[in-house]
C-alpha cells in the first residue's frame, strides 16, 4: 500500500513539473501556409491567388499561470502569386503573431490540448511581383486577428510532440509602382497547420 501510494506521488509530482508558472516552452515546428484568398477590383478580375508553402517555424510560450500561456510565433515565408494572366511573381510574407492561451490539462501525461487567440502584423518584403511588364507594390504591413487550437503530447520528461493548426488573418494593398494606381486589397487569411517537436525551459 505504501509502495503504491508513493508511485502515485511521484507520478503526480512528475506531470505536475510540466507546464507550470514561469516555465517557458520552446516549440520548433514543420507548417503550411494555405492561402484562403480574396481579393476585390482588378485583382478579382484577374483571380489573384497566392500560393501554399512549407516553410519551419519557431514559437516560445511563457506560461503566467499553470493554464494560462501567452506565445509568440516566428516564421517567414514566400509564395508564388498566380493570376489567369499568368505567374505574378513572389512576395515573403513574416507574420509575427501574439496568442494568449488556455491550455486545458497542463499536467496531463499523454495529451494537453489548448486553444489561443491574439494578433499578428505582418511584413511584406523582397517583393518580385510584375504584371504585363509593370512592377507591382504591396501596401508593407498588416495587422489582424489570429485563431489557433493545437495539443502538446508528452513522448519524455521534457520533451513533446505538437500539432497546431492557427487562422491568421493578412491583406495587402496592391499598386502599380510606375504609376500608383491601385489593383485593390488581397486578403491571404491563410490556415497554418504546424507540427513540430517542443522542450520546456
Amino acid at each position: 500500500m505504501k509502495k503504491l501510494a508513493l508511485a502515485a506521488a511521484i507520478g503526480l509530482i512528475s506531470a505536475s513539473a510540466f507546464a507550470a508558472q514561469g516555465d517557458i516552452l520552446a516549440r520548433f515546428r514543420v507548417i503550411n501556409v494555405a492561402p484562403d484568398v480574396s481579393s476585390d477590383n482588378t485583382l478579382s478580375a484577374i483571380n489573384t491567388d497566392v500560393k501554399s508553402a512549407t516553410v519551419p517555424e519557431l514559437d516560445f510560450t511563457y506560461m503566467i499561470t499553470n493554464n494560462i500561456g501567452a506565445e509568440l510565433i516566428l516564421g517567414t515565408s514566400r509564395h508564388e502569386v498566380d493570376s489567369k494572366l499568368g505567374n505574378l511573381g513572389k512576395v515573403s510574407v513574416l507574420p509575427p503573431t501574439l496568442t494568449l492561451q488556455y491550455h486545458f490539462a497542463p499536467d496531463s501525461a499523454t495529451f494537453r490540448p489548448y486553444v489561443g487567440a491574439g494578433l499578428n502584423y505582418t511584413h511584406f518584403y523582397n517583393v518580385g511581383l510584375a504584371a504585363g511588364g509593370a512592377s507591382l507594390d504591396v501596401k508593407s504591413n498588416s495587422f489582424g486577428p489570429a485563431l489557433q487550437v493545437g495539443a502538446d503530447f508528452p513522448i519524455g520528461k521534457n520533451l513533446f510532440i505538437n500539432v497546431d493548426v492557427k487562422k491568421i488573418w493578412i491583406k495587402t494593398d496592391v499598386s502599380v509602382a510606375s504609376s500608383g494606381a491601385n489593383l485593390g486589397t488581397l486578403h491571404i487569411d491563410p490556415y497554418v497547420f504546424g507540427l513540430g517537436i517542443g522542450t520546456k525551459f
